[in-house]
């Protein structure tokens, strides 16, 4: 039988990794839940024009095909899988906005599609985790505030195990506004989308397509460059921004809003997460939603790998017509980041399986007793299993061995268990042996 080929830009891990990757889902959903965020579902489908409907994108999305009958309601619109989880979401506020109590807080954690080029970090198939808060009609700014800081307590909840230093690095899209508008440059969206490229493309590719797309001349790329390069992790940020606007007579009212909120985020930062929120102000997230506060993540020594956590302030992405539901969040990459934990061997898990403990099996005819133990244990909420044939004991503690399974169970008159690793032997009854705290389930740890 042939090989058969990965599928790239699909993950799929290993046991162990998937471990991982559940005890990073696990601490997200617990810290969102502790701050008071709700969890939701939604489809994996939208119909294709509402996926495209905001902005320009360069992600590809998977179009869903079938054969319909004839005449069959709907079948000439087109539907896609969701590349992201905000535009969805959006759809989900507006169809639920009379049960909602606004502001409404939510995480949301699903698999979406994007058909991409695969690389380091970046896949067709991953999980996303968002969280979000909208209003109805407005939505006070201290949320911008506090979303950046839930992120860094969800981020920093998985330092203890492996998880590299955060560093959320903060702009504000009426600061970047306010200041191309000073310049006299009309196209933001153009200049945003173009400076969101500098890291990738370098400084003088941004300022040959700043003057062929959005006619900058020269003086003005020469300006958004040097706002670009524009970061600090304190307030003395805003001060720098405003002596450049004045030397470019850039100087207005919009600028000076936007300046404002950025200076407050930082200096609540300053208190509650200090070090991990950063004041860059290249960062432009390039969708023309975004109308506030805008946020990308990076891991400390791991900058290479891109931003695996980003999003921002919107106010036009959900309206009915009548009511806005302006909204803040930002959203995780968890697939980028699980590959990158697991590649670089910064996490490791205990064991790849959940038994605690091996039951083996004296012979075929007394499997029973086995079983019994077994139900025994597990009834008491330790995870046991059986072992598959009744072998040799050397032979049934390989088994265990090879799985990471710390305890063999020993059936007999009495009963014994063995912890492996160590070779002790006690006499155990089922009804009362327990294993210690740290074995009782598979465990995440800082790699070697």
């Amino acid at each position: 039988m042939a090989r058969i080929a990965p599928l790239s830009g699909f993950p799929e891990w290993l046991p162990d990794g998937r471990v991982v990757e559940q005890h990073v889902l696990d601490t997200l959903r617990r810290t969102f839940e502790l701050h008071g965020f709700a969890g939701i579902e939604t489809r994996a489908v939208e119909p294709l024009d509402q996926l495209l409907r905001k902005g320009e994108t360069s992600k590809e999305v998977y179009v869903l095909r079938r054969l319909q009958a004839e005449g069959e309601e709907g079948q000439d619109r087109q539907l896609g899988l969701h590349f992201d989880l905000t535009v969805p979401f959006a759809r989900y506020v507006l169809e639920n906005a009379g049960r909602l109590t606004f502001p409404f807080k939510r995480y949301q954690i699903q698999k979406v599609w994007r058909g991409e080029r695969p690389q380091d970090g970046r896949f067709r198939e991953f999980v996303q985790a968002d969280v979000d808060v909208v209003g109805a009609g407005e939505l006070p700014y201290h949320y911008e505030v506090e979303l950046p800081l839930v992120m860094a307590d969800a981020l920093g909840a998985l330092a203890d195990v492996g998880l590299p230093p955060v560093r959320i690095l903060v702009n504000n899209r009426k600061v970047a506004e306010g200041f191309y508008r000073g310049l006299g440059l009309d196209d933001v969206e153009g200049v945003l989308r173009n400076i969101d490229k500098l890291d990738k493309i370098g400084p003088d590719a941004v300022a040959q397509a700043l003057a062929a797309e959005c006619g900058a001349t020269p003086e003005q790329a020469k300006a958004c460059l040097e706002l670009a390069a524009i970061s600090g992790a304190d307030v003395g940020v805003v001060d720098r921004v405003r002596a450049l606007a004045a030397s470019y007579g850039a100087a207005s009212d919009l600028l000076e809003t936007g300046l404002a909120e950025l200076g407050a985020l930082i200096e609540a930062a300053a208190v509650r997460a200090p070090g991990v929120v950063v004041a860059d102000l290249k960062i432009a997230r390039g969708l023309d939603y975004y109308t506030g506060s805008v946020y990308e993540t990076v891991l400390v020594g791991h900058e290479s790998l891109g931003s695996i956590c980003s999003g921002g302030r919107y106010d036009t992405l959900a309206s009915d017509g009548k009511t806005a539901y302006p909204g803040v969040g930002l959203s995780i990459g968890v697939s980028r980041l699980v590959s990158r934990l697991l590649s670089a061997g910064l996490v490791a898990a205990t064991r790849g399986v959940p038994t605690a403990a091996l039951v083996a099996v004296v012979s075929e005819d007394q499997r029973a007793a086995s079983d019994a133990v077994a139900a025994a244990l597990r009834a008491r909420g330790i995870p046991a299993d059986v072992a598959p044939k009744a072998a040799k004991f050397g032979k049934q503690i390989q088994f265990a061995d090879r799985r990471g399974i710390p305890f063999v169970w020993f059936p007999g008159s009495p009963d014994q268990v063995k912890d492996i690793r160590s070779g002790e032997q006690v006499e155990a009854d089922a009804s009362s042996w327990e294993p210690p705290a740290a074995d009782w389930w598979p465990r995440v740890v800082p790699g070697a």
